[in-house]
């Protein structure tokens, strides 16, 4: 390579190192910013977990605490002083509160709390429909059969997450109105489902044998009796 060349490179070389520095000199705040940003984000989002655990762990203190007591009027006095910010957090005090009622003998009081949980739309949809199903359950035969039904309905829709326990409440439902091959039609439909659990299995498999049914296959082809 001749010493033209050679100068020729040199020069080259400078002029691409020249316009790279100009370059990072022009856009290379856009980098430090996108570091920043991402490093950034990263702590928030630590520091945010770190803020959601030490809440539900103050949460489930304070709930302890107030179940402590051996009064169910303490208990109950003791959650509802409980204060959170999240209204998940706050939703499941009033599970728990309703609950505490509801042993306590004040039905009309927890099924009144388990509406207003079920009212609020801030709430993820499982933790409105449980509450739901809880106040139905809780009123019992106090609430007339078609409130009950058409409750009990609106939670057995197709992809509902309480679907089947809804379904079971409906036969039990026919059940109480004498409508006993209804309720075992319902019951037969409940055995044959995928998403059915052992308990609710062992439940209706009884309830059909006791209304003089005969108990279905499950989905893997097998007989379920009574009593398993």
């Amino acid at each position: 390579m001749s010493d033209t060349d050679s100068f020729i490179d040199e020069v080259t070389e400078e002029v691409r190192r020249d316009r790279l520095f100009a370059q990072m000199r022009r856009y290379g705040w856009i980098a430090v910013l996108a570091v920043l940003l991402l490093v950034g984000g990263a702590a928030y989002k630590e520091w945010r977990n770190a803020q959601a655990t030490t809440a539900a762990e103050a949460l489930g203190d304070a709930m302890m605490a107030a179940l402590e007591s051996n009064e169910a009027p303490a208990r109950i006095a003791g959650l509802g002083a409980i204060d959170s910010q999240s209204p998940t957090g706050m939703a499941i005090v009033g599970f728990m509160t309703a609950a505490e009622e509801h042993r306590n003998g004040d039905i009309d009081a927890a099924a009144a709390r388990l509406d207003a949980i079920a009212a609020q739309e801030s709430l993820p949809m499982i933790y409105r429909q449980l509450a739901t199903f809880k106040s139905l359950n809780i009123r019992g035969t106090s609430a007339d059969i078609a409130t009950r039904r058409a409750g009990y309905q609106a939670l057995s829709g197709p992809g509902a997450a309480l679907r089947l326990l809804a379904e079971e409440q409906l036969a039990l439902l026919d059940i109480e109105e004498g409508n006993t091959q209804p309720a075992i039609d319902r019951l037969q439909a409940i055995l044959i489902d995928a998403q059915l659990t052992p308990g609710l299995r062992r439940r209706a498999s009884q309830l059909i044998v006791a209304l003089g049914g005969t108990v279905a296959a499950t989905p893997g082809g097998e007989a379920t009796l009574a009593g398993q």
